[in-house]
């Protein structure tokens, strides 16, 4: 087995940890993601609960060949899904307030998500080609990093 391919197995067991604790953290601090919760969005709580839960059962699936695409599918589905509360992180004075993050930290935050996608997909493919293994590979270091140092 290549290097890659072990990489890869690697970053799926790491990202499946990763949203499985988030999701986790949806139900022991829900006002955590509330804060970033647009206004216009209604039942927030129960929103946050329900992405919780969909991050813990992607999460898992991460962990299994058999399932690890259908979790690369269901977190890039709902990373797009959850992607306003970020943007609205970045238009909220109030939200950045309470997050303790600046307008700039949360616009790194915004762009941030964006290989999160990327490697949602690469995980939703059992074969992908040599050029976006190299790319997956070389931006799952500073996302997860990154990423990592939010929960600090």
């Amino acid at each position: 087995m290549s290097f890659v391919k072990k990489f890869k197995i690697l970053t799926a067991y790491i990202l499946g940890f990763f949203y499985f604790n988030v999701g986790i953290t949806h139900f022991t601090n829900p006002d955590f993601f509330l804060i970033i919760m647009p206004t216009y969005i209604p039942w927030q709580e129960f929103f946050v609960y329900l992405s919780g839960v969909f991050e813990i059962l992607f999460g898992l699936m991460f962990f299994f060949k058999k399932t690890r695409k259908y979790g690369g599918m269901g977190i890039f589905i709902l990373l797009i899904f959850v992607y306003p509360a970020n943007i609205y992180l970045y238009e909220s004075y109030e939200a950045q307030e309470l997050m303790k993050i600046t307008k700039q930290g949360s616009l790194v935050r915004l762009f941030f998500q964006i290989p999160l996608l990327v490697l949602a997909f690469w995980h939703s493919k059992e074969k992908t080609s040599k050029k976006l293994d190299y790319v997956c590979c070389i931006l799952f270091i500073p996302t997860i990093l990154y990423f990592v140092t939010l929960t600090n």
